[in-house]
């Protein structure tokens, strides 16, 4: 399965019970489409590199919105992937500055819900400067149709208890949006990325891919506001 055939699938299956990841509320709660491309003009180079400055800054923005979440990023072409060597190739067109999930920011402590009925695949503490840190990998088996999705930047407690194979519910808070110190040194935020191919990976899958990768992996990565049904609502 591709991502055309993934949306094909969803498209049969209008039944389907998909439940909140995150708690939102369109009649009382605002969202803020955030933008993490070159044409941010506040995403300075000091601001980026600057965890504290840069969550200052997240939480800023969302206060004057008044919103309770921002939200974006996916396919988006952001330069906020120079702050961390993670992301660097062999070649500066190697690079990797594609953003293949979608990111929700807010709070550290924010419950995270599966969205369908899920087994946990696997997970680690992707703990480098720059990483995941904390992320959780659900397998979900509907309908006929296998995929994944991947949840990144999350609380470490939430790996503590953990077993491959456990059983999550639709709608059961598994997991919380984690402080910088153990999300990979991020604003608080959720990075939620479906995947329907994990390549023989557990843990970990790129979240970010370079230029020339991009075809490739948004043909293995859906867009993820198929399930979370959010972007609509950000202003």
């Amino acid at each position: 399965m591709d991502s055309n055939s993934f949306y094909f699938w969803l498209s049969q299956h209008p039944q389907l019970d998909i439940q909140p990841v995150v708690a939102f509320n369109p009649h009382r709660d605002k969202l803020l489409a955030l933008d993490f491309t070159e044409e941010n003009n506040a995403l300075t180079t000091a601001l980026i590199e600057d965890t504290s400055k840069f969550s200052q800054y997240i939480t800023e923005t969302l206060q004057a919105a008044n919103s309770l979440y921002g939200i974006g990023g996916y396919n988006e072409h952001r330069t906020v992937y120079a702050r961390s060597r993670v992301f660097d190739g062999a070649v500066e067109e190697d690079a990797r500055c594609i953003h293949l999930g979608v990111d929700i920011w807010g709070d550290a402590g924010t419950e995270v819900a599966a969205p369908l009925d899920a087994i946990v695949h696997s997970f680690a503490f992707n703990e480098a400067y720059g990483d995941y840190g904390a992320t959780i990998i659900l397998m979900h088996q509907i309908a006929g149709a296998q995929f994944y999705s991947l949840y990144g930047h999350l609380a470490l407690k939430d790996l503590a208890h953990l077993t491959e194979g456990k059983f999550i519910h639709a709608g059961e808070v598994f997991a919380h949006f984690g402080e910088p110190a153990e999300n990979g040194h991020w604003p608080p935020h959720l990075h939620f990325q479906l995947i329907l191919d994990m390549e023989n990976k557990k843990g970990d899958y790129p979240g970010v891919c370079s230029l020339s990768d991009r075809e490739k992996y948004l043909r293995n990565c859906p867009n993820p506001d198929t399930l979370l049904n959010l972007i609509q609502w950000a202003k």
